[in-house]
């Protein structure tokens, strides 16, 4: 397992995983900021911290096969 993902690690950083990496990291950057933004407008509401976490880690989890549903792979 582990070197598979060091297999896929080598060719990410050598450029040759990826058909598109400019939209791949616009993607990850984007599903990152919704994260945040829903994690710090939900910190704002008087509710303990691990369950804003919990949620805000639930809907950005159920975002990314969304952003990633046209992902394509060399």
């Amino acid at each position: 397992m582990l070197e598979i993902a060091w297999f896929a690690t080598r060719l990410f950083l050598k450029g040759k995983l990826l058909r598109d990496p400019v939209n791949f990291i616009k993607q990850v950057v984007f599903g990152t900021v919704i994260g945040l933004l829903l994690f710090l407008s939900l910190a704002q509401v008087q509710i303990p911290l691990g369950i804003t976490v919990v949620i805000s880690s639930l809907l950005t989890g159920i975002l990314m096969p969304y952003l990633f549903k046209n992902f394509k792979m060399k």
